[in-house]
């Protein structure tokens, strides 16, 4: 498997956006909530996501920007745990909670455990 991070796998869809966080379920490790939902999607992998950080936290462009990158490279070394495990398609939005920066391995051990979180509940859910 290679840890890249596609243009596919990115959550752009306005519809299916609007329609996750009407319907979908919440895991929360903080500072990151995953916002997901089993759907099927146009892609040709498992899972579309998205990463968010409230303006209202961050009010600079370039700090909320640098979250956003720590977060997407977090989810990139990360997303083989999901991949392994998981046979369906989901949609996933990520979004960074806390009002001042955490630093990389913070937000990387979170991530790791938000994921490992998800993969527990899914599995809680088929059985």
């Amino acid at each position: 498997m290679r840890f890249t991070l596609r243009r596919e796998e990115r959550l752009k869809s306005k519809k299916i956006i609007a329609k996750l966080y009407d319907e979908g379920k919440s895991i929360k490790v903080f500072p990151l909530r995953m916002v997901y939902l089993q759907i099927e999607h146009t892609s040709n992998y498992p899972v579309q996501i998205g990463f968010s950080v409230p303006k209202r936290n961050f009010k600079r462009a370039v700090d909320r920007n640098k979250i956003k990158r720590l977060l997407r490279e977090c989810y990139r070394k990360e997303k083989h745990t999901i991949y392994s495990e998981s046979n369906k398609k989901f949609v996933f939005m990520i979004s960074y909670l806390a009002k001042e920066d955490r630093g990389y391995f913070e937000i990387e051990m979170k991530m790791k455990k938000l994921l490992t979180n998800f993969i527990t509940e899914i599995n809680k859910d088929e059985k």
